[in-house]
């Protein structure tokens, strides 16, 4: 199914966000900077995250995005997990499709990379499970119905058939924090982002598949 661009339901998105790439009824268009999204955005996705100097922290691409409609465009920033946002992000990612990513974690990174890798090999939660103890000492094994993971995301934004919609890599991560019942950062927090960093770097040299589809 994800390799069926037709079958695969992430395009919906897709379709979605390269409308929104064109919109300027609001001002100006993501397109009136940066043109053709397959020329401009092209690796842009495979870098992400990524430390933002202006802000002097790192971002993934939904924050820039963010970032960009509120100081470029002067518009508000879109809702974590919106369809809008969701879009944007999917058609941004399906430029760098096949790529492989290349995020840094050295210089400025480097603060936010070393917390993502404590988070990830820290136990939480009331199941007292650490990210490593699934998806690296683990994975392939069965837990309840479920094969656990390498924990890759390269395929974020993807399609889950178990939301029956598009998510996000932080909605997925904050799903498995719900699963070993453990407290959840909202959407978008530096938490969530730092881990999002030490997964980029953990999956470097893997092509991104977004919009992926999985289970």
């Amino acid at each position: 199914m994800q390799s069926d661009d037709l079958a695969n339901p992430g395009f919906l998105w897709v379709e979605r966000g390269e409308k929104s790439w064109n919109d300027s009824k609001s001002g100006a268009s993501c397109a009136s900077c940066h043109g053709e999204a397959s020329g401009s955005m092209r690796g842009v996705a495979a870098r992400y995250p990524a430390f933002d100097a202006a802000s002097g922290t790192v971002m993934d691409l939904e924050a820039r995005i963010n970032d960009c409609r509120v100081r470029r465009q002067k518009q508000n920033p879109l809702a974590r997990e919106s369809d809008d946002l969701l879009g944007l992000s999917a058609y941004v990612a399906l430029q760098s499709r096949g790529l492989p990513l290349s995020t840094r974690i050295d210089g400025p990174a480097s603060a936010a990379f070393d917390r993502g890798r404590a988070f990830y090999n820290q136990r939480h939660g009331q199941m007292n499970l650490s990210c490593a103890q699934c998806h690296d000492q683990n994975w392939g094994k069965r837990i309840y119905a479920e094969t656990l993971s390498q924990g890759h995301g390269n395929a974020f934004p993807a399609y889950k058939l178990e939301w029956q919609t598009l998510g996000s890599l932080q909605r997925r991560i904050r799903a498995c924090l719900f699963g070993i019942r453990a407290e959840m950062p909202p959407a978008g927090a530096s938490e969530l982002t730092d881990l999002e960093l030490f997964l980029a770097w953990r999956a470097q040299g893997l092509p991104l598949e977004a919009p992926g589809v999985r289970r």
